[in-house]
């Protein structure tokens, strides 16, 4: 596909959304909808169109009406069950226990620094919007916060290992 002087030789223009667009892209994405609290991101750029929405338990929900040469993006994976290394089955139990899941693929961090001291540590009190942890995606460091005040319980993660979208990485008991 070519377009010499604002004419099209015929076939389908070729927009840099529908030749480029990739996995890594479709993250960036997710993530800015994820950072900026949206429930629906819908984009439609010269035939390429692509819809993006979150329900109220954050899962995200993607549905793109891609170039049919295109393949399309794998789905995201599924949230992690309570089976993750650290997790105790009594705080698994507990209906007082509140988890903060990744909100984004990448890598978990306790401390800003490999020098540093770790944000929290198992039996911490933590206050909403206090910073727990890092991840690293896309080479940006993404600090997370707490949801609720309360005291963590359980670390579900271990530093510099991989997490993946909607996995449980602290239990914290709330109100504590």
């Amino acid at each position: 596909m070519t377009q010499k002087n604002g004419k099209s030789d015929g076939q389908t223009k070729e927009t840099a959304f529908s030749s480029k667009i990739d996995y890594e892209e479709l993250k960036k994405l997710i993530n800015l909808l994820e950072e900026k609290n949206l429930s629906l991101f819908e984009l439609e750029v010269e035939g390429f169109k692509i819809k993006l929405s979150r329900n109220v338990s954050g899962a995200v929900n993607s549905t793109a009406a891609f170039n049919p040469a295109m393949p399309t993006p794998p789905a995201a994976p599924p949230a992690a069950g309570t089976d993750q290394p650290g997790g105790t089955s009594a705080v698994a139990e507990d209906q007082s226990i509140y988890y903060i899941t990744s909100p984004m693929v990448g890598t978990f961090y306790r401390a800003p620094s490999p020098t540093s001291p770790p944000f929290v540590d198992i039996g911490d009190t933590v206050k909403k919007g206090q910073t727990l942890c890092i991840i690293e995606a896309m080479k940006l460091m993404n600090e997370i916060e707490s949801d609720v005040n309360g005291v963590v319980v359980d670390i579900l993660v271990e530093n510099g290992k991989p997490v993946e979208y909607g996995q449980k990485l602290f239990a914290i008991k709330v109100g504590a």
